[in-house]
């Protein structure tokens, strides 16, 4: 919702403070989608409201949910015209997570995600990234979903470093008790490797966790499928991650997309553990090996057994380390598949 736009309105209108707080509890905590449905406000306030306020900041498109309903998908129109997407997932029973988008499309241009190759449009603003989470919040209630909504992944369309600005602003409204009150620990924001951007993370907000999509661990093969490599190599983030580690001791997850014959082999295992070990605070590293989700892209997903293989690799090097689970895949929801088309 613009909370600019109300607070210049209450303004205008001199209303008591106390008119605002209602609109704002009736909004974020209630789940109200209209302000004629706000019988607590003169009739003349709901109606000027109704013409002069969104309460969210794009058109829901299209929702699509996967057939054992634990993912749901929803295609966004934004209000210029470009398309973003936002996923609701059940990550554990009676535990749900929003996956939200920081723009339109995506610069980074890696060679194995549908959003990159689709190119960029545009930085979403701090209201289109924070309404997403708005929104699934409504929908939860609405369509009666059980379970606890309490985690937000910045992992959805976009380079959350290359909209910080936005996206900082996103994350005080999340984390505002008077708005969305989401738990700082609650929050991951996952970055394809942007150093500064790792680094003010830690300075600006220590609590939230951080999720790094290294999927190379070779300048050679993350140049050549990842062009953020050309600006921030491996030794750049390496540099970033020791900071981030003088700054705070919190755990960072390093993302690595399995593909059959380009990173999988025993000396791409060896590489990661080599690489991880350099890093220092190896304890504090947590490696998720994520299954190849299809896109238009000519890459496959590795076999079970050289997953199976590859993980065993890197526990016995003592690196912590996991089998993500994919979800949302048939409904093209899952890690590096959306779009942004509409349909």
């Amino acid at each position: 919702m613009n909370l600019k736009k109300l607070q210049e309105i209450a303004e205008e209108k001199k209303l008591p403070q106390y008119r605002a707080k209602q609109i704002i509890r009736a909004v974020y905590h209630e789940g109200v989608g209209s302000f004629l449905e706000m019988t607590t406000l003169p009739k003349d306030l709901r109606e000027a409201l109704e013409k002069e306020v969104q309460i969210f900041s794009f058109a829901v498109e299209k929702i699509i949910a996967a057939k054992n309903r634990q993912t749901i998908k929803a295609i966004l129109k934004l209000s210029t015209g470009e398309i973003s997407e936002t996923v609701f997932i059940q990550t554990k029973p009676g535990m749900w997570s929003a996956c939200i988008s920081s723009q339109a499309g995506c610069a980074m241009n890696c060679a194995f995600c549908a959003t990159g190759q689709n190119g960029f449009k545009r930085n979403l603003t701090a209201e289109e990234i924070s309404d997403q989470v708005l929104f699934w919040k409504r929908y939860k209630t609405q369509q009666n979903i059980t379970g606890t909504f309490s985690n937000v992944v910045y992992m959805g369309m976009g380079e959350p470093f290359a909209n910080w600005k936005n996206v900082k602003e996103s994350l005080r409204i999340l984390l505002d008790p008077a708005l969305l009150a989401f738990g700082a620990r609650g929050i991951s924001i996952s970055t394809s490797g942007m150093p500064e951007g790792i680094v003010n993370l830690a300075k600006e907000f220590p609590q939230i966790n951080l999720a790094l999509s290294l999927h190379f661990a070779t300048d050679e093969k993350r140049t050549k499928y990842m062009p953020v490599n050309k600006y921030a190599n491996l030794a750049a983030l390496r540099g970033a991650l020791k900071t981030y580690f003088s700054l705070i001791k919190r755990k960072v997850f390093i993302e690595y997309l399995m593909l059959d014959g380009v990173n999988d082999t025993k000396e791409d295992a060896q590489d990661l553990a080599e690489y991880i070990t350099s890093v220092g605070n190896a304890y504090l590293l947590y490696v998720n090996l994520i299954p190849y989700n299809t896109t238009a892209s000519s890459f496959t997903a590795s076999f079970t057994d050289t997953m199976r293989a590859f993980r065993n690799s890197l526990f016995r090097r003592g690196i912590s380390v996991t089998v993500r689970k994919s979800m949302g895949a048939d409904i093209d929801g899952a890690c590096g598949q959306l779009a942004g088309s509409s349909v």
